[in-house]
């Protein structure tokens, strides 16, 4: 998959900044409300820290946003096109999974998100993530093992999997090559 690698932690710090101060809440209410510590909230707000995609999935989640959503805020992209140069890629530090926002940044209720997780990798989301969201997956190449509170499903391409209720997720590559899927989220 190509990437344009763009630097999101300053314009992804602000965002974070003004997602909580538009809701009034102090660090600690955030921390509290995430799950995450006040210093690392603290760090990633000052830029000082980059974000894993697991602590992002928290702190959307305290939101009521997707992850796309937070990061679409972030690069300010807009339009009703969205050009596959120009669509916001985001990479986890820590796992080195991808992030491709697909969906123009319009607001509307549809995300598309192109993943590319690596060989080996997992990464984990928590329930608050999935509220108030229709969220189906579609695997592109490679096998996807997704963790659904405690069901377990194996994913391969071609194969669609619709998320039930609200339940912490966790996305897992147990091969040896890397997995592309899509992730198609409605707000209800």
């Amino acid at each position: 998959m190509s990437t344009i690698v763009t630097d999101v932690t300053g314009p992804l710090a602000a965002r974070l900044k003004t997602e909580r101060e538009a809701r009034g809440w102090s660090v600690a209410e955030l921390a509290e409300r995430s799950g995450v510590s006040r210093a690392m909230i603290s760090k990633v707000e000052r830029a000082e820290a980059s974000p894993t995609a697991a602590l992002l999935g928290k702190l959307s989640g305290a939101f009521g946003l997707t992850l796309s959503a937070l990061l679409a805020r972030a690069e300010r992209a807009g339009g009703r096109f969205s050009r596959r140069a120009q669509q916001p890629v985001w990479t986890d530090p820590e796992t080195h999974y991808r992030r491709r926002t697909v969906s123009p940044s319009t607001g509307g209720p549809l995300e598309i998100v192109e993943v590319e997780l690596p060989a080996g990798a997992s990464v984990g989301f928590p329930a608050a993530a999935y509220t108030f969201r229709y969220h189906q997956v579609l695997v592109l190449a490679g096998t996807l093992t997704l963790i659904e509170g405690d069901t377990q499903h194996t994913l391969a391409k071609g194969d669609c999997l619709e998320l039930g209720p609200p339940a912490a997720v966790t996305y897992a590559n147990r091969t040896s090559r890397s997995c592309t899927y899509l992730v198609q989220l409605v707000r209800v």
